[in-house]
């Protein structure tokens, strides 16, 4: 519904629809998205409006999008607006024969003053005006035993007045609903109301504005294609201006392609479609509630089209169909960033309106882009993450941490509102790999080098426990992610994450036998889910299995490492933290989340990755820079007492992980403690040093080969799984035949097998 252009603000007007009587209300030119929820003006206006339309059985408030509220909860609003009515018309409480009783006229300003605060609240906020005149009828009892004689009469017929009015509202379905959650109301805090007032919020096509121009004034550096889905392709134009630092990433989605034909269809299925906006729970299941509603945009395209005499092909109608999706149920340009490899972040910074979206790309670090969000679709975003996870994101809980699933798109999301964003949302998000890293990948990217790879397979095989540091954007996920694949599928691993970022699902796919737990966030204070340190505990008790954090962040860290000084957890432990040296990791551990410092030995290994930068400033890489093994003697700090000793190091010369003369002369403990387990192994370094030096060699001919034959997929993951694979079963067989298994004889026989699958994809 549209009002006529030149309609005043806040005017209304009640139209007849479906057998019922709706109530629409224009907020066109409002400088805020109304909402009964947040607003007390708001709430207050609409209910002097039903005071005037009693018969209403729908409020819609219609601005650049439609805010629908069903007939439960305007019958909620139709309640107060009648009590209301019926108090200041009919009872007249505010008159003085029911305030006072003749002789104690001292009284009536007081009283009059308290019923006319509490009418003046009752419409703009009907739970605090309930919890006033609770407070009022409390101070007038104790104000009761103070009385003389002479006034008591006078005070319990007021007394019986409020009582009589808190069992009118204690009778609305309003304070029915919300009884239930009185025990945490603070008072004045209108979160209480998103606990029984549920928006619909219809979209329209999209309101997102996009600078269609190229800058006459930049060059153009580099241009290619983002291929979606089969019918969805954009065009990416990377600038570069004169004396500006970052470079322009301008995008041209397929929306702003399409012919004017294309056009009218995409905004006669968007009115159409409001019939079939999905309900809250249905944006649960995300995937299936698409994919829905995909089919229902396709017929109705088709049907559409039919009736407007305008030709589609079959893939004019899945392109309109795709698009049509991503502007109602999904996030609009967003969707279509996230389907660029190159780009790693993507940032929406406040006030998103008056800002352009930021993005770090792969090749050209930090851009700015052609895109500049409306708040519309800002706020809509922000509701569909607060469904889609099922955590809140109010005044009240002003972070929200989540994730996002699109097909193969996952990304993390992060949001912040005010008060800690004063100038209102803004997002940050960060897009993972579609398929996850792998120990080869970060080889040809040089993030590690052939022998950091062998040493930290090596470590995993080992059962150790491992810290992945770092600062943000460093790459620690990742990286836990690539040394998850290098644990033999046979072992159980249990994944505990409070934002779901680690490749579970890859995993799964690749046969592993792996659990996921989604855990409370260390920034939320009370919701449904479990906390991560409960979460730790309730893994021990699912038998023997690799144990991986998505990140050790808050008290959950306690119950790590209890688990690991218990060695309840026969296999490997691993996780992230932030921390930009195994030192930091341990001031981190110890004194920010209150580990005790004998525990902190639990921890084997240190790995830290840290971006590095160019002389000028403009360009960094992810490198691993440090390769620790925690040792057990020292006593108070290991710094002072040499319990960190280093098993690589990073050459800023060379750009590269080399070995330290610890690990060269075979004094690293933790290896040692890995061999004595070994038959073998105990006492025999050599043997140790060449089954490290296997596994390098091993991932360094993966490269080798890929590059050679131009076929990258060998360093992904799937074939990765099985690389690894054929070198536990040759090392098995080798081990059974001499004994150990020794590189001369493991490594050809591996390297046959890799000349045979590389035959076999190339048939």
């Amino acid at each position: 519904m549209n009002f006529k252009e030149g309609t005043k603000i806040y005017a209304y007007e009640v139209r007849r629809e479906g057998g019922e009587d709706i109530l629409y209300v224009n907020y066109m030119g409002a400088p805020y998205v109304p909402s009964l929820e947040d607003s007390g003006e708001v709430m207050e206006r609409t209910i002097d409006f039903l005071i005037e339309n009693p018969q209403a059985s729908r409020i819609v408030f219609v601005q650049q999008k439609n805010y629908n509220y069903d007939f439960r909860e305007t019958l909620m609003l139709l309640e107060i607006a009648q009590r209301y009515v019926f108090l200041l018309k009919q009872e007249k409480v505010l008159s003085q024969e029911k305030l006072i009783s003749p002789g104690c006229e001292q009284f009536f300003s007081q009283r009059y003053n308290e019923l006319f605060s509490f009418l003046f609240l009752l419409k703009r906020d009907p739970i605090l005006a309930y919890s006033d005149l609770n407070r009022l009828r409390i101070e007038a009892k104790i104000s009761l035993d103070k009385k003389n004689d002479k006034y008591k009469n006078d005070q319990s017929s007021y007394i019986r007045l409020l009582e009589k009015i808190i069992g009118l509202l204690e009778n609305t379905k309003i304070i029915q609903e919300i009884t239930p959650y009185l025990n945490e109301y603070s008072s004045g805090d209108r979160n209480i109301y998103h606990k029984i007032f549920k928006v619909d919020t219809i979209p329209n096509f999209t309101f997102t504005r996009l600078v269609s121009d190229l800058p006459s004034d930049a060059e153009i550096v580099n241009q290619y294609k983002i291929i979606g889905d089969d019918y969805d392709e954009s065009l990416v134009t990377i600038l570069k201006k004169k004396n500006e630092p970052k470079f322009i990433y301008h995008l041209i989605p397929p929306e702003n392609t399409l012919s004017e034909d294309h056009n009218i269809l995409l905004n006669l299925a968007r009115g159409v479609l409001i019939e079939h906006q999905p309900k809250a729970e249905e944006f649960v299941d995300t995937e299936r509630t698409r994919q829905v509603f995909f089919n229902i945009s396709r017929d109705l395209l088709q049907d559409l089209a039919q009736t407007k005499k305008i030709s589609l092909s079959f893939s004019d109608v899945n392109k309109l169909a795709t698009i049509l999706v991503r502007h109602t149920i999904g996030f609009g340009l967003i969707e279509v960033l996230l389907q660029d490899k190159k780009l790693q972040d993507i940032s929406l910074n406040a006030p998103i309106p008056m800002t352009s979206v930021f993005v770090r790309h792969q090749d050209y670090d930090e851009c700015i882009t052609n895109i500049l969000p409306s708040q519309e679709d800002t706020d809509s975003w922000a509701a569909k993450f607060r469904l889609i996870s099922g955590r809140p994101l109010d005044e009240a809980n002003p972070i929200l941490d989540t994730q996002l699933e699109i097909g193969k798109i996952r990304a993390r999301i992060a949001i912040i509102q005010r008060p800690l964003s004063p100038d209102g949302l803004a997002y940050s998000i960060r897009r993972h790999r579609e398929e996850p890293w792998t120990l080869p990948l970060f080889i040809q990217n040089k993030m590690i080098n052939p022998f950091a790879a062998g040493l930290m397979s090596f470590m995993v095989d080992g059962a150790r426990t491992i810290l992945v540091a770092g600062t943000r954007s460093s790459g620690k996920t990742s990286l836990l992610g690539s040394l998850m694949l290098e644990i033999i599928p046979k072992f159980r691993v249990i994944v505990i994450e409070d934002s779901l970022e680690l490749p579970v699902e890859s995993l799964r796919k690749l046969g592993y036998d792996i659990l996921r737990m989604k855990v409370r966030s260390a920034l939320l204070k009370t919701t449904s889910e479990m906390s991560a340190d409960d979460g730790i505990r309730t893994s021990l008790r699912l038998g023997d299995s690799c144990l991986i954090i998505g990140e050790v962040r808050s008290v959950e860290a306690k119950a790590l490492y209890e688990a690991m000084r218990i060695g309840a957890l026969a296999n490997v432990v691993a996780g992230t933290i932030h921390g930009a040296s195994p030192y930091a990791v341990f001031d981190r551990v110890v004194n920010d989340l209150e580990v005790p410092i004998t525990s902190f030995k639990a921890t084997d290994l240190v790995a830290v990755a840290n971006p590095i930068k160019s002389a000028d400033g403009l360009h960094s890489w992810k490198r691993l820079l440090q390769f620790a093994e925690v040792r057990k003697h020292w006593k108070q700090d290991p710094l002072l007492e040499k319990g960190f000793v280093d098993l690589l190091r990073y050459n800023v010369e060379k750009d590269e992980l080399e070995p330290t003369e610890d690990l060269i002369n075979g004094e690293s403990e933790i290896i040692k403690d890995i061999a004595s387990n070994v038959r073998g192994w105990a006492g025999n370094w050599d043997a140790v040093y060449d089954n490290i030096l296997l596994r390098a060699k091993i991932k360094k001919e993966l490269v080798d080969t890929a590059q050679k034959i131009g076929d990258m997929n060998l360093l992904e993951s799937e074939f990765n799984t099985l690389a690894n694979h054929s070198f536990h079963e040759i090392s098995d067989n080798v081990s059974k035949e001499i004994g150990l298994p020794m590189s001369s004889r493991v490594f050809p026989e591996w390297q046959k097998w890799l000349n045979q699958e590389v035959k076999k994809r190339r048939i």
